[in-house]
């Protein structure tokens, strides 16, 4: 079965200001005690948006205005710190298709992007303007396409980037290695008869 072709992300943003927001602050570890990804959604920054109670603290993620966003807005760095894939896992089972933001870790953009979440990179400059125009207008259209290298907000187009391997593998719907693999398995039994070791 082939995986999708990830061309265009189009929806609504949420900002989620700062640098360098790390793994643990997108899922904390004690949510991290599951044998699935099932349900990690619930428990994205969870410390940031939630007091020892249970209750909730002022952040975007938890304005009704921004509920339904599918794209996150971010600052340089998103995702750095300790290589759990749990992070990308908990964006993207909360909804999240897209991330926008000024850079990113390397490891987490790997995690990322084999679930076919597109992380795209854009200046510092722009990034401002783009969280800028949602907190002003929250129902703002935004528009990622990987084929263009562009994103498209209020009428206004800003240049994007995204490593070359990355765009290509979510473009032709070749993003995840282990998919791949397993609907290969005709062809790995055949290499391995092919040798004499096995």
């Amino acid at each position: 079965m082939a995986l999708a072709n990830i061309i265009t992300i189009s929806g609504r943003a949420v900002p989620v200001r700062g640098d360098d927001l790390d793994t643990d602050r997108i899922i904390p570890a004690r949510y991290m005690k599951c044998v699935t990804f099932d349900g990690l959604g619930a428990f994205m920054f969870y410390d940031v948006r939630f007091d020892e109670q249970g209750n909730q603290k002022p952040h975007p993620l938890n304005e009704e205005r921004f509920k339904g966003a599918t794209i996150i807005i971010s600052g340089n760095n998103f995702g750095c710190g300790s290589s759990r894939e749990h992070a990308p896992q908990a964006i993207y089972r909360y909804g999240i298709r897209a991330v926008i933001a000024e850079g990113f870790a390397e490891i987490f953009f790997g995690n990322a992007t084999t679930l076919g979440l597109p992380c795209v990179s854009v200046s510092r400059a722009d990034r401002e303007t783009l969280q800028q125009l949602v907190e002003t207008d929250a129902d703002t259209a935004i528009s990622v396409d990987l084929e263009q290298k562009t994103v498209t907000a209020g009428g206004k187009v800003f240049p994007c980037d995204i490593r070359e391997s990355a765009r290509q593998g979510l473009i032709s719907g070749h993003w995840d290695p282990i998919a791949e693999l397993l609907e290969s398995g005709g062809q790995v039994d055949a290499v391995a008869a092919s040798v004499g070791y096995f």
